[in-house]
């Protein structure tokens, strides 16, 4: 018997909905090595009742052993295995004589994900350092002050980040993301996802003014002589600060109609849109805290207010904010029911005619509300408006931790994939902490921790949550991942920002492209990250996108990861099986019903020769394998040769510090 052959997941191969209706007869099956069991020998195990499988099919070297069930809410189960008087249990953990509940396969009935995200490659935009379309909108020197600061025009690109950031303007916009949608498409991208687009006085806009409407900066307010229209200062006595003051409500209505015309141009690209929700909390200087009263808004201090409910109040007449943060307002969702259906008006309103923007990304999205009762509760009355209005949006949420309570269907489609992504590919790959704030060497190489934070992680997320994750290597909230390929502890107000691009080693950065590009979910990258942008965390990791500058070669190796991952389905949506995660190395095989390949990776600055066991991700027995992708030294290769398969075996050498891609 050979128990390493033995192999089950959620997916297609194994189940034969994913996405099951309530009371839909679903088969769920498991492979074992071809006449290592008979009928009886095998079990589903489903809340303490065992169903028999039978064997239901015979493809290569395996038999396929099944049962069906009709789908009730939720299966939560494993399998059994008797062989020789021995029972073994088989979940996410793998196969074991000892069972841990912890790993078992769950699938939610009426769980249903959008199918052009799964797998899909995405692209994040930091819209204010990605591109200037239009410098007549751009935030000028001096035009307001911004938590005690000044406002400052950039022009110089080229320039180190400062470490007092956020009064710092770049003037990428949208006509700026419009301009570069070819880029993006050649690039291979399939999705962007935006950060905040809506009225702020900050460059990161995750303090919003108006959910309403999108910031002029990013968006239309040149009159017919060019001059910036609409614009001048408004003090606002609570939060101890200047604001930019929209004078002109045209500029905020044709801001909107460049936010359409965007997303128009990205669909005819084939590029769906995500929008960033920061409802959490707003901005000290949101219309519903205007105590001048220009939108319409309350005073702070005046009782009858009827937005005084939308937040939380002391006797001393001061909100609640988020985090201790001043200028980041908590939102009382539970006492004031007009702003919790006003959120979810926001909600389908952006993914509805004339946006049609393709779905959100929920900043925070745990945090909202004072219980986890009533935070569930908002996010699937959320999810059933932005659901009606465009049932095909996505829902990805900002997460840490245990994803699972809200990943059952009602709720959020997916999430950010920190915990199952980018930490154990940060850590195998250059031992460091996301925020370049600690280090840990020993996890450096270590396949075993990668497997096995992989293992668990994956657990907590169902199939179809998996298949939509985002799994990005570097973002606007973490040091870039090629920074973290020096092995260094800083942040800009340590270290200097050219310290962030120094001992970087680019050939680890390859590998985790190539790595990223080939893991189940959405690989996503950020911008910059291709063109070979540095930066410890933000706000050094928000520095603006090179053009004339870029780094060509990463260039090219997106491009041709994405190109690969675009022809081949089983890397998109396919079942994923370990191979080796030992010795420096991890290797794992992608296989669908229709192909097969191999992954394998050598983190470690030394040649390393291995023997893979390529039977169990489908390969034949005897052949040879075409290497699609070989990345090593900081450069790629899409030619470097075949590999024979001797008795099911794929014995290579895999370079130092590279990845290669093997297919049949």
């Amino acid at each position: 018997m050979e128990l390493t052959g033995i192999f089950a997941d959620c997916g297609p191969n194994f189940v034969s909905n994913p996405e099951p209706k309530l009371g839909e007869m679903v088969e769920i099956a498991i492979r074992v090595c071809a006449g290592d069991f008979g009928d009886g020998d095998i079990s589903l195990c489903i809340g303490g009742a065992d169903l028999s499988c039978k064997k239901v099919r015979t493809v290569g070297l395996f038999d396929y052993f099944a049962a069906a069930l009709p789908c009730p809410p939720v299966i939560e189960y494993y399998f059994t295995l008797k062989s020789n008087g021995i029972i073994y249990h088989y979940n996410h953990l793998g196969i074991s004589e000892d069972y841990d509940p912890a790993y078992n396969f769950t699938i939610f009935a009426d769980y249903h994900t959008p199918d052009w995200a799964k797998g899909q490659a995405m692209y994040q935009i930091f819209v204010d350092r990605f591109a200037n379309g239009d410098p007549g909108n751009d935030v000028l020197d001096n035009q307001y002050l911004y938590l005690g600061r000044l406002t400052k025009r950039i022009t110089n690109w080229s320039a180190p980040i400062e470490n007092t950031d956020f009064a710092n303007f770049y003037g990428g916009d949208l006509a700026g993301i419009i301009e570069k949608m070819a880029y993006l498409r050649d690039l291979g991208v399939g999705a962007i996802y935006l950060n905040p687009v809506f009225v702020s006085p900050s460059n990161h806009k995750y303090d919003t003014q108006d959910y309403d409407y999108v910031d002029p900066h990013y968006g239309v307010i040149i009159n017919d002589g060019g001059a910036a229209l609409g614009f001048d200062t408004l003090h606002n006595k609570h939060a101890s600060m200047h604001i930019s003051r929209i004078t002109d409500a045209a500029n905020l209505e044709a801001s909107n109609q460049l936010l359409a015309r965007l997303i128009r141009i990205a669909h005819e690209h084939n590029i769906r849109v995500i929008l960033d929700g920061v409802f959490n909390h707003c901005g000290a200087f949101h219309k519903w805290l205007d105590s001048e009263g220009f939108y319409g808004g309350g005073a702070l201090n005046e009782p009858d207010s009827p937005y005084r409910d939308y937040f939380i109040w002391d006797k001393h007449n001061k909100y609640e904010a988020w985090w201790g943060h001043d200028n980041h307002p908590k939102l009382n969702f539970e006492g004031s029911r007009d702003l919790y259906d006003y959120i979810l008006r926001i909600g389908a309103k952006w993914v509805s005619p004339p946006f049609n923007a393709d779905g959100w990304r929920l900043d925070v999205a745990a945090d909202l509300g004072k219980s986890r009762e009533f935070n569930q509760q908002f996010w699937a009355d959320f999810r059933d408006a932005v659901k009606a209005a465009n049932p095909e949006a996505i829902i990805i949420a900002e997460h840490y931790g245990d994803p699972a309570p809200w990943l059952d269907g009602r709720q959020w489609d997916t999430i950010m994939n920190y915990d199952a992504f980018m930490d154990p590919i940060g850590w195998f790959f250059t031992g460091m902490q996301k925020h370049s704030e600690a280090k840990n060497p020993d996890l450096q190489g270590d396949g075993r921790a990668f497997e096995a934070a992989m293992r668990y992680h994956n657990a907590r997320m169902p199939w179809p949550a998996l298949q939509t994750a985002m799994n990005q290597i570097s973002n606007h909230d973490h040091a870039r991942f090629l920074t973290r390929t020096n092995m260094t502890i800083g942040r800009l107000h340590t270290k200097g920002a050219f310290e962030a691009d120094m001992g970087i080693n680019k050939a680890l950065m390859m590998a985790a492209v190539l790595m990223q590009f080939s893991w189940p979910g959405c690989p996503t990258i950020y911008y910059g990250d291709e063109a070979g942008l540095a930066g410890w965390t933000d706000p050094d990791n928000r520095r603006p996108y090179p053009w004339g500058r870029e780094d060509r070669s990463l260039i090219a190796l997106h491009r041709a990861a994405g190109a690969i991952r675009a022809a081949h389905p089983a890397l998109q949506t396919g079942s994923l099986e370990f191979l080796q995660t030992h010795g420096g190395i991890v290797a794992y095989g992608r296989w669908n019903g229709e192909e097969s390949l191999i992954c394998a990776f050598n983190a470690t600055p030394q040649p390393i020769p291995c023997n893979l066991e390529a039977w169990r991700a489908n390969f034949p027995k005897n052949g040879n394998a075409t290497c699609l992708i070989q990345s090593t030294g900081g450069d790629f290769t899409t030619n470097p040769g075949k590999i024979p398969i001797k008795k099911g075996i794929l014995s290579a050498t895999l370079p130092p510090r590279s990845a290669t891609i093997f297919i049949v």
